[in-house]
């Protein structure tokens, strides 16, 4: 009995064996068949997540970037394309943030992109750029027309991808607010002065970029039950650095 249950049990495994060889071998000619190593390339298609938010670059771009780098797939046999590389190359793209390439059934390699979004403006003396989501700095270009924090003065790459990206952020999230600041002055690094969208608004100083949530939550306040008093007196500053206090300068 023993030896009649081991020769069933070694009959089983050799037919799963075989099943499984040939599930391989079936697998591997269907693959084949699919994607034929000798087949070329049939198209090339970029898939813009938010194109229709914004569109930062254009397909010409793209296909110039990879045939800069020898790597545009249209036409070369499958078994010569690395979609990795590919993937690699258009991430290089100073506007794109994520790549992803795949192939298709019909020998069509697709390309699946997110671009960059700003978050903040910088201008200084010697250049302009942008700060994106990711706390990176992007090039400034005709075709970023996003409408963000603008920021001037003394600023280093370092206090603009940190303290100041960090307040645009804040802004960005915040109703109020957002619909009110357009600009944002560096004088020094303990003194900054916001600008309103109403022009006829005065200038604020708001002195550091700490507290700044509780200064402004100070100043709405102040507005919201002075606006008799502000169009009397048509202050040029309103000062919110000292704590409990909003101080008017004509």
């Amino acid at each position: 009995m023993t030896h009649m249950t081991r020769l069933v049990e070694i009959v089983w495994k050799c037919i799963g064996i075989c099943i499984t060889a040939i599930l391989l071998v079936t697998a591997v000619v269907w693959g084949y068949k699919m994607h034929p190593t000798d087949a070329p390339c049939a198209s090339l298609e970029y898939i813009i997540e938010d194109q229709d938010e914004r569109m930062y670059l254009t397909e010409s771009e793209l296909n110039q970037l990879l045939r800069s780098e020898d790597i545009y797939p249209v036409g070369r046999q499958l078994n010569s394309i690395s979609l990795h590389r590919i993937e690699r190359v258009v991430a290089m793209h100073p506007m794109v943030r994520t790549a992803e390439c795949y192939l298709t059934p019909r020998n069509e390699v697709k390309v699946c992109l997110t671009q960059r979004v700003p978050l903040l403006r910088v201008s200084t003396q010697t250049e302009t750029y942008f700060v994106d989501m990711d706390r990176r700095v992007m090039q400034a270009r005709a075709s970023v027309r996003d409408s963000v924090l603008s920021a001037t003065g003394l600023i280093g790459v370092q206090t603009a991808t940190t303290q100041l990206a960090d307040f645009a952020e804040w802004l960005q999230d915040n109703r109020y607010w957002r619909a009110r600041v357009h600009h944002v002055q560096l004088r020094s690094p303990k003194t900054a002065c916001l600008y309103l969208r109403d022009e006829q608004m005065p200038r604020i100083v708001l002195g550091s970029l700490h507290g700044y949530e509780r200064k402004l939550a100070k100043l709405r306040t102040f507005l919201e039950n002075s606006a008799e008093a502000m169009q009397d007196k048509q202050y040029n500053e309103l000062d919110i650095r000292f704590r409990g206090q909003v101080i008017g300068r004509k």
